[in-house]
């Protein structure tokens, strides 16, 4: 182990130390740090998109900060350590590489679906009964969705073109135009996840989509405040749309 996550650790201990540690560290349970872990992951694949390398670093930290908390805070219940929580991965990256870390041939199969039959295996041995099993649920819902879906079509439940897909996001959209007050939450969901539908048939993840939709909208609506100056909510509809429709052709151009 070498002396920084050595330290680490001797650090996350003393934290927790029941008579001289934080106040805040001493309180935290799984739950509670969660929200904080999440954030970091998030928080590490900002510092990737924007390119920023110290950034990364330290972001980096602060994501191996979070998983040393809860494995500590697993230790002082007697589940397992960080020990543990390192021997773990590195099993089971030895055990999907048999062909590198093992005797076995290299295999020339499609190395996604060996990957996901790989992983199905592993669930399976898990006691797992359903082709959804282990798509967690705290994962964001759009992500979630393209993974219900993912899994389902491994199984043969898939739309077999296009076509399919968007015909039923026309009848969602349909529907939630339709829909009392008291549905209108419900209609909106199956739209949002039949899109998702419509966007994996083009091979798109859904995720990185939406994600390069909302940095487009951001730079556009930045440059569109830029170029109105101080008094742009004061403008009207017409004159703003007029000031989008600008932004783009200096994109274009």
């Amino acid at each position: 182990m070498s002396n920084q996550l050595q330290r680490l650790l001797v650090i996350m201990a003393t934290l927790r130390d029941p008579m001289r540690g934080c106040d805040w560290d001493r309180a935290q349970r799984f739950e509670t740090i969660v929200p904080h872990t999440i954030e970091e992951a998030y928080e590490v694949a900002d510092a990737v998109a924007r390119g920023d390398i110290d950034d990364i670093r330290e972001e980096l930290g602060d994501l191996l900060f979070q998983v040393v908390f809860q494995a500590r805070i697993a230790e002082e219940l007697g589940f397992f350590d960080f020990d543990a929580v390192a021997r773990s991965i590195a099993d089971k990256l030895e055990a999907r590489h048999p062909h590198i870390f093992g005797d076995a041939q290299a295999p020339a199969d499609d190395r996604e679906a060996r990957w996901e039959a790989l992983k199905a295996s592993e669930r399976s041995d898990k006691g797992a009964t359903s082709a959804l099993d282990g798509v967690a649920a705290a994962l964001p819902a759009l992500m979630r969705a393209d993974k219900l879906q993912k899994r389902a079509a491994r199984v043969g439940f898939d739309w077999p073109d296009r076509e399919g897909p968007a015909e039923k996001l026309a009848e969602e959209m349909a529907e939630l135009a339709a829909a009392p007050a008291d549905e209108r939450v419900e209609e909106a969901g199956d739209l949002l996840f039949t899109a998702v539908n419509v966007v994996r048939a083009y091979g798109v993840a859904p995720e990185d989509a939406l994600r390069a939709a909302n940095a487009k909208f951001e730079r556009r609506f930045r440059a569109m405040e830029k170029m109105a100056g101080s008094d742009f909510a004061a403008r009207s509809l017409k004159e703003q749309e007029a000031l989008w429709q600008a932004v783009k052709a200096a994109e274009r151009s």
